[in-house]
């Protein structure tokens, strides 16, 4: 039986049920996942990776429980299908929450498609309650004190809150 690997990338700065709802997507269209959280030196994230790979950990353990150990958590720098062929992976996941993503998406998917032949890209869409979140939007709620409960795991939340307490 051949086994189905997948790559899911992002920054995950930080992890939101939106990432956490394609991710359980992704459980039925893969046997194994790879969450890469692109590190690139000129961005400055929120979170280190380490804080990101524990935070992906913890949510997946808490929401995914027995498909958590089909989920593995990696860094990477450069093409995301140079790190996706490094881990094996015949399948990219791509989130899409409306049509100016599937636009962005189609043409990324198109490029890769050329770079790299053999991997395929996957949509998966948000489910509708989910659509909203972004990563963005949920540190701009944060910074300012907002209840970001909604928008996040809970193993995200406290953290997350903490990061803006001072």
């Amino acid at each position: 039986m051949t086994t189905r690997t997948a790559f899911y990338a992002g920054s995950f700065d930080p992890l939101t049920n939106g990432h956490l709802d394609v991710l359980k997507a992704a459980l039925a269209v893969a046997d194994t996942i790879h969450v890469g959280i692109g590190v690139q030196a000129s961005k400055q994230p929120l979170f280190s990776f380490e804080e990101r790979a524990a935070l992906i950990g913890d949510a997946c353990r808490d929401e995914l429980a027995a498909d958590a150990s089909r989920i593995r958590v990696v860094s990477f720098r450069g093409l995301v299908v140079e790190a996706a062929r490094a881990h094996g992976a015949t399948i990219l996941i791509r989130g899409l929450r409306d049509g100016t993503d599937l636009d962005y998406e189609m043409q990324m998917a198109g490029m890769n498609g050329t770079m790299a032949p053999g991997l395929q890209t996957v949509f998966l869409p948000a489910s509708p309650p989910v659509r909203m979140i972004t990563a963005t939007l949920v540190r701009q709620i944060a910074a300012m004190g907002g209840d970001i409960a909604p928008f996040v795991p809970r193993a995200v939340v406290a953290p997350l809150t903490a990061k803006f307490r001072n």
